[in-house]
């Protein structure tokens, strides 16, 4: 099975072992192998290469993954079921361990079917082999599925027909003979596959005879069953219908894996030798050393066996495959000496290649085997395919000389004859050798005519090699009945065939090709296949067509023929990154994401599960260290294992991008931008529908066709292959980072690993390589699709391994897909992405919103651990706010406490002590600040400004943790008390005055109505700080203010740079469309210098007076930095100090061409940063004085100016909707008159009423409905001097009185909302 993804380079099968190299060398003799059709186009002739290692042929790689998957479930089902055999196991899953944890207690072992569930989920899983025990034996008796297994003589069958398999239905499931070499044969009907199927005529003559529900069928396996003598059935047992896991697991399908491991196949040959035997065959010879027992290692014995079945012959090899060593049939052997020769027409040439079928003391043409050449590999064949050897490695000239597969050292686990009928090689077509008889050549067949008495079916090269096809470079011919193909090679081995390499143009044409045979494979995806849909350049030369020949119709075997060309030619393309890389680019640079996206649609729709499968191969390249890493003497260098074909940290970039295209392509294809949004709104909730009051509506089949592709085992498998790569990549950088020794060295480690792929995704990039051409529409749509479903697979990845805690790791596919999302969030703008894709609602909607985000205060994120609260953008604004309230309730809460506790010990302390009066208010006063409960205000309506700054100075911080209390103008006998209310009108009044143009501190726009500082204001730099500490108690209590700060000063509070344009577009509008008209200006129109006249620099008017300086570039050095001229803030400094004007340039330089992209960069650093610099940080130390520092991370620009400043727009309409009353009902006269009225009011008398009813006049953040507006009866006036509305701030509530007429009321309520001012009680 894989190797997990979190470690693709640690673990994984040793494909070097004798026992794995013997296996490759069974199948290399019996695998089909893809050769190129003869119909094939001349182009791709030039790019056909042919295949020395086995490891890189499509056919036996399958087949050799399916029996290790087998290998592994057999190890885990022991270990289930006997255990280990430590007493200090510690693997859950071991019985050893079981039985030790459950001490004396009883403990029930797994029956047969439990284990084989268990077993076959665990070798599942990702990196499976860390699950085994290390000191896992080797099984002591046979798989217990074999019992269920009865051999039936063939005789019995004659006798007894309702015996036979296909009467009682459950057949035991094998692919032709189970052991040709002992002569058995386990029958069983076909069973389907995920992978698609030839339809008709194409699936051959013997699979229509073994068809289920077949009469003939069932006849060929009776007929088969006598001619070995006997046949195997399985026991009828009895079970329940209603049982998942009876009626999955426990049927033939998944017994077959375990009676088609090594050892139940070597149990059963034994039994089936048993029964031969009993049967006395005259024609055969047998030695007692044909039974051989199974080694503990699962292995056999060295000797190599291969046979007959049919014929009872049975030969044995020691060590040289072409030497007989045992008793062969002699009554074939006279046969085989008394035929007549074949007769040759004399005009025809000798054939030297052409061999003909003989019985086994002949020796017969072997395909040449390159396996010893190979190194063995520290990595595992699927994590790095690319180390694999293959004929490339002689540029490209495959040698010919290559040596047979070593057999001496080799331990078979049984004969090739039995690895190569075993029906672990699922869809894997192997070689039977038809009936023995002479072979006639005709007069007038060419060298290249294939052998007449070959089956059918077969396109073995062997039997190519035995009927003359033997150059490196011919093609399949087995289809041309009638046409020859010049061989101009005498070689006699034949190889696999494959293309080097890929483009658009080779992808369009085989795509078509397979669809229009209908050979693709059978998947989920939508749309099931695809056409073309572009409009290729020009320039590119005309598209790919297939030869035909006269005569000639496309066949059955011509069509296998594509199918297994195309597989291997994916397959051996796509599993090496090289070759992946030089298919999808062009002069070192990628094609453009349109065309990579297409050429992987196409590919995914006729065989995604190669695909995805192939790609992940690749991919295991990219958790090689690159060479720069491993050129480094640092110790931690020397912990990752060497690689010669590294990639470098462009070529894993370029290689992610092309996976990352292969996810996107495999999402259904949809034409409307608005429908891939919703779709991603919906699964960023974890729903796969969406249902009523959803955020989204889609229809149901395509929100089911999203799910298919998302929850697909290969493709998920991918995508956290992908995810965990990107994380592996940048700690290598940062460990080459911390270890080189010049910045030379550093440059080395080239660019990040998502660097090629945000760089596809540049749409405005001019240098990309536009290979196809599409539509404008089309272009569009593909802009938003990439990123759009790129967020998805990531969210996806996330979902599925999430265990529900806020704490993930980092290194693996989970820290990978946040990693992805966090780069993508800062690209945003490039991508064309809003801040509401990246939210996943599922995380905050399962986690406690209290607990979570005050836990997130203590912890500490490191590479392999983090937070999900270290990545805001993930939640929406809503839940951030909550969670950063939260955070200050927590806080609050823990200094009331705290305050609580000491006031009782000191009472405590005072009754115990029997303290006098005196001492007791002694100990109070000293003790009052520790002790008092709550942050007490008292102020005067006539100082508001002065009292606040007098009792907030020198305040320690947990006194402004405490719950705010606020007395205002209780002097003057105002009864207000408060519970929210007081403290709002006092902060409205106290930021009014302190924000007062007046007093030279801030300045107002007078269109914008922002609020900005005075450059160099005379203001002492403490108020500003006090300022700043007003600001943050309000935030810090929950309440808004009436401020309209610029978004600069939001981003400058949170650390964010101020750089852009749009940065300061809200606070300066006029400002920035010159700017932008400056970049912007074409000087076809003119020369810059002469159509704006700029000169490059700043300048601020400031008590009527100019201050002018000339902008310098930012300098790195802090001692260099520009400083702003500070008026002096004592009238007796004025006389210390030069006047900030004397300091005005006399000339500047003007504003260029050259130099305009500077000036502007420039003129928005000194306008927020420079000019203010003091001012800012004074009231940025302020702002943070109650605000934990980390809590403000949550934020952004947008939500803290939300936070502070509310929402000023005031919906009546949605008001209405949220309003609740007392005493009235929403029919009522009155209440309908109210809204009538209210809803004609402007701006100003909404926000009027809005802080007439709860004493601010903006709307908090999250809307409407996060507010109280209530509307309470309040009596009957029916005269003219009736009462006024009144309200109770506290609570959100009007007092309103019933009135006689609409008139009177729109005249009371006028009155009172103009007249507002002062509580009683509030």
């Amino acid at each position: 099975m894989t190797p997990d993804a979190s470690r693709p380079a640690d673990g994984g099968y040793n494909h070097g072992s004798p026992s794995d190299l013997d296996i490759l060398a069974g199948l290399w003799e019996e695998a089909r192998f893809a050769r190129l059709p003869w119909d094939a186009p001349g182009e791709l002739r030039d790019l056909v290469e042919d295949i020395d290692n086995p490891k890189r042929v499509y056919t036996i790689h399958k087949a050799s993954r399916r029996h290790n998957f087998q290998l592994l479930v057999q190890k885990f089902i022991v270990q289930l079921h006997e255990g280990c055999g430590s007493e200090y196991c510690s693997t859950p899953t071991c019985f050893t361990c079981r039985k030790r944890l459950a001490g004396r207690a009883p403990i029930r072992r797994y029956n047969t079917t439990s284990s084989r569930t268990l077993a076959t989920y665990l070798a599942s899983q990702d990196n499976p082999e860390s699950g085994l025990c290390l000191g896992l034996r080797p099984p002591k008796a046979p798989p217990a599925a074999l019992n269920s297994l009865v051999f039936l003589p063939s005789q019995k069958l004659r006798d007894d027909p309702s015996s036979s398999p296909s009467s009682k239905g459950r057949a035991a499931a094998g692919r032709g003979a189970l052991a040709k070499g002992n002569g058995s044969s386990l029958q069983s009907n076909p069973v389907r596959t995920r992978n698609g199927t030839l339809n008709g005529s194409d699936i051959g003559e013997s699979r229509e005879k073994s068809r289920p529900g077949s009469s003939s069928g069932d006849d060929h396996q009776q007929d088969q069953a006598q001619k070995s003598g006997f046949a195997v059935t399985e026991t009828a047992v009895s079970t329940d219908y209603r049982s998942f896991a009876a009626n999955v697991f426990g049927t033939v399908a998944f017994k077959m894996l375990e009676w088609l491991t090594p050892a139940a196949i070597e149990q059963m040959s034994q039994k089936a030798q048993v029964f031969q035997t009993e049967a006395g065959s005259s024609d055969r010879i047998m030695t007692t050393n044909d039974i051989r027992a199974t080694q503990d290692d699962g292995s056999l014995s060295p000797r190599q066996k291969s046979g007959n079945a049919s014929s009872g012959q049975f030969v044995e090899t020691n060590g040289d495959p072409n030497k007989v060593n045992g008793p062969v049939d002699l009554k074939e052997d006279r046969q085989h000496r008394d035929a007549p020769p074949v007769s040759r027409s004399g005009s025809q040439r000798r054939n030297s290649n052409a061999k003909v079928r003989a019985p086994s003391t002949t020796k017969q043409p072997k395909r040449q085997l390159s396996i010893d050449p190979f190194a063995p590999e520290t990595l595992s064949d699927d994590s790095f395919p690319g180390l694999l050897k293959s004929p490339r490695a002689n540029g490209g000239v495959t040698d010919r000389n290559v040596r047979a597969i070593k057999t001496t050292n080799s331990t078979l686990s049984r004969p090739i004859s039995q690895l190569s009928s075993a029906g672990f090689f699922d869809d894997v077509t192997l070689e039977k050798m038809p009936p023995l008889k002479p072979v006639d050549f005709k007069s007038k067949v060419g060298r290249a005519q294939l052998d007449g008495a070959r089956s059918s079916e077969s396109t073995s090269p062997r039997d190519i090699a035995a009927s003359g096809v033997t150059s490196e470079r011919s093609c399949s011919n087995s289809s041309n009945q009638g046409a020859t193909v010049d061989s101009d090679s005498d070689d006699e081995n034949v190889y696999p065939q494959t293309l080097s390499k890929l483009n658009a143009d080779i992808v369009d044409f085989i795509c078509d090709v397979i669809q229009e045979d209908g050979t693709a494979e059978k998947h989920m995806l939508e749309p099931p296949s695809i056409t073309r849909f572009h409009n290729k350049y020009a320039n590119r030369g005309k598209p790919l067509r297939r030869r035909s020949k006269a005569g000639l119709t496309s066949s059955a075997k011509l069509r296998l023929e594509w199918k297994l060309f195309m597989e291997q030619t994916f397959f051996y393309v796509l599993s090496d990154p090289e070759l992946a890389l030089r298919s999808f680019t062009l002069k070192g640079q990628l094609y453009d994401s349109q065309t990579l996206w297409y050429c992987m649609l196409r590919m995914t729709r006729v065989a995604p599960s190669l695909v995805f499968n192939s790609l992940w191969m690749a991919a295991g390249s990219l958790f090689a260290p690159p060479k720069p890493l491993q050129s480094l003497r640092s110790p931690t260098a020397k912990l990752f294992p060497q690689h010669e074909n590294a990639l470098s940290n462009s070529e894993a970039g370029r290689l992610m991008s092309i996976c990352l295209h292969a996810l996107v392509a495999a999402a259904p294809l949809v034409t409307d931008s608005r429908q891939l949004q919703d779709i991603s709104r919906i699964r960023s909730h974890g729903l796969s529908l969406a249902g009523s009051g959803s955020v989204a509506q889609q229809p149901v089949e395509l929100c089911l066709q999203y799910e298919d592709i998302f929850t697909d085992e290969l493709a998920l498998r991918l995508a956290r292959r992908l995810f965990t790569a990107i994380t592996t990549r940048r700690y290598y950088d940062d460990i080459t980072e911390s270890n080189v020794q010049t910045a030379s060295e550093y440059d080395a480690k080239g660019e990040d690993i998502l660097a090629p792929l945000f760089s596809q995704l540049d749409f405005l990039n001019m240098d990309a390589v536009y290979i196809l051409n599409f539509s404008f529409s089309d272009r569009t749509l593909h802009e938003a699709r990439v990123p759009i479903l790129l967020l998805d697979w990531a969210r996806a990845v996330m979902l599925n391994d999430w265990n529900g805690s806020p704490e993930v790791s980092g290194d693996g596919p989970f820290g990978g897909a946040l990693a992805l999302i966090k780069a993508m969030y800062e690209k945003r703008q490039d991508l064309l992405l809003g801040d509401a894709q990246f939210r996943s609602e599922y995380f905050a909607d399962r986690m406690d919103t209290m607990q979570m985000p005050v836990a997130w205060l203590s912890h500490v994120s490191t590479r392999r651990k983090l937070h999900l609260l270290d990545f805001p953008y993930i939640f929406n604004p809503a839940t951030l706010v909550s969670y950063f309230r939260a955070i200050n309730f927590s806080r609050m809460s823990r200094a009331f406490e705290e305050a609580t506790s000491l006031q009782e010990r000191i009472d405590a302390i005072s009754i115990r002590s029997n303290l006098s009066t005196h001492h007791r208010d002694v100990l109070s006063e000293q003790l009052k600040a520790a002790a008092s409960k709550y942050l007490i205000l008292d102020i005067k309506r006539e100082s508001v400004l002065q009292d606040a700054f007098n009792q907030l100075w020198r305040r320690e911080e947990r006194e402004l943790q405490r719950p705010l209390k606020v007395h205002l103008g209780e002097q003057m006998g105002e009864e207000g008390f408060d519970s929210g209310g007081v403290q709002q009108e006092f902060f409205r009044m106290a930021i009014a005055e302190a924000l007062n143009p007046d007093y030279g501190a801030f300045a107002v726009d007078e269109r914008t109505r922002m609020t900005w500082f005075v450059p160099g204001s005379m203001e002492p730099k403490w108020k500003f700080e006090l300022i700043g500490m007003l600001v943050s108690l309000a935030v810090y209590n929950g309440l808004t203010l009436p401020v309209t700060f610029p978004k600069a000063l939001y981003r400058k509070l949170l650390g964010e740079p101020v750089t852009e344009l749009h940065h300061i577009a809200d606070g300066w509008p006029d400002l920035a469309n010159g700017l932008t008209k400056l970049l912007e200006w074409d000087e076809k129109d003119g020369l810059v210098e002469n159509v704006f006249l700029r000169t490059y620099e700043f300048s601020v008017l400031v008590f009527g007076e100019h201050v002018t300086r000339e902008m310098k570039p930012q300098a790195t050095n802090l001692s260099e930095r520009d400083e702003w001229p500070q008026f002096p803030e004592m009238a007796w400094q004025s006389g210390l100090h030069p006047s900030p004007q004397e300091g005005n340039p006399a000339d500047a330089p003007l504003v260029t061409n050259a130099n305009r992209n500077a000036y502007v960069s420039d003129y928005i650093r000194y306008l927020a940063d420079v000019s203010v610099k003091p001012q800012f940080e004074a009231f940025q130390r302020g702002f943070r004085a109650c605000l934990h520092v980390r809590s403000l991370k949550l934020l952004t620009p947008a939500i803290l100016q939300s936070i502070v400043e509310g929402i000023q727009e005031i919906d009546i309409g949605e008001l209405r909707r949220h309003a609740r009353y007392v005493g009235w009902d929403a029919g009522h006269r009155t209440i309908k008159d109210f809204w009538s009225i209210v809803k004609r009011y402007d701006d100003d008398m909404k926000r009027k009423l809005l802080e007439f009813v709860t004493a601010s006049d903006r709307v908090p953040v999250g809307g409407v409905k996060n507010m109280m507006f209530i509307i309470q009866k309040n009596g009957c006036e029916d005269g003219r001097k009736g009462r006024l509305p009144t309200s109770y701030t506290c609570y959100g509530t009007l007092l309103l009185p019933e009135y006689r007429d609409k008139e009177t009321l729109r005249d009371r309520l006028a009155m009172a909302l103009e007249n507002a001012q002062g509580f009683g009680f509030a």
